[in-house]
């Protein structure tokens, strides 16, 4: 029995972490899309969202058999309780990387941004793709360590955030209230997209410790 529970964590773990790694590149792609009026990735990104959502279901229907058959206690169940919070933050950041995949779609030919924003959205699509990238690796070899330095990175978005606010309630912005709304918008995408990383790297911390993040010493 004990060998069959680990068979069916592991096979969780590894739709995990094909789940994060298509959430990065989903929003790798979006980003493109976002940047350059890409509209061949924005719809690639469109069309196989489902995946993730499938991916998901599939992480819930396993879990949800493992505990029908193995009927875990303790550690045990924290193991596949995780793996549904996870499995739900992941499928909701492959949901924002859509939404930015829809702006730019929705914009072209036109850029979604202009060139006075572009500079900042590229570096908060930089953070989130190395923070996409730190829960796939972390989903594959579990760090608590590294996992709490994603909290850390969130602060970048949230300061790259603060940026692209200021740049658009300048007296001198030039582009009128709906590129403003777009660009609002997209800043959130990328923000949320990183607190659920974040929320990713609390589970994490959970599962190989025990103790919720909050209550860390």
């Amino acid at each position: 029995m004990r060998e069959e529970f680990q068979a069916d964590l592991n096979e969780v773990s590894r739709l995990m972490v094909t789940m994060a790694e298509a959430v990065r590149e989903a929003m790798r792609k979006a980003t493109k899309a976002l940047l350059t009026a890409d509209l061949k990735a924005a719809q690639a990104v469109i069309e196989r969202d489902h995946e993730v959502d499938e991916l998901n279901s599939q992480v819930e229907a396993k879990v949800a058999d493992t505990i029908a058959r193995q009927a875990p206690v303790a550690s045990d169940l924290r193991m596949v309780i995780t793996a549904l919070h996870i499995s739900a933050d992941l499928e909701r950041m492959g949901d924002l990387a859509e939404h930015v995949a829809k702006t730019a779609a929705r914009r072209h030919p036109s850029p979604a941004v202009p060139a006075e924003l572009r500079p900042v959205f590229q570096g908060m699509a930089e953070v989130a793709d190395q923070m996409a990238e730190s829960i796939a690796n972390l989903l594959a070899k579990p760090n608590a360590e590294l996992a709490a330095k994603l909290e850390h990175q969130d602060d970048e978005i949230d300061e790259l955030e603060r940026q692209l606010f200021k740049v658009m309630l300048d007296d001198d912005w030039p582009y009128g209230a709906e590129t403003a709304i777009d660009g609002a918008l997209l800043g959130r995408f990328y923000e949320r997209y990183a607190d659920h990383a974040v929320n990713v790297g609390e589970q994490l911390v959970y599962l190989i410790t025990g103790e919720p993040v909050g209550d860390q010493s």
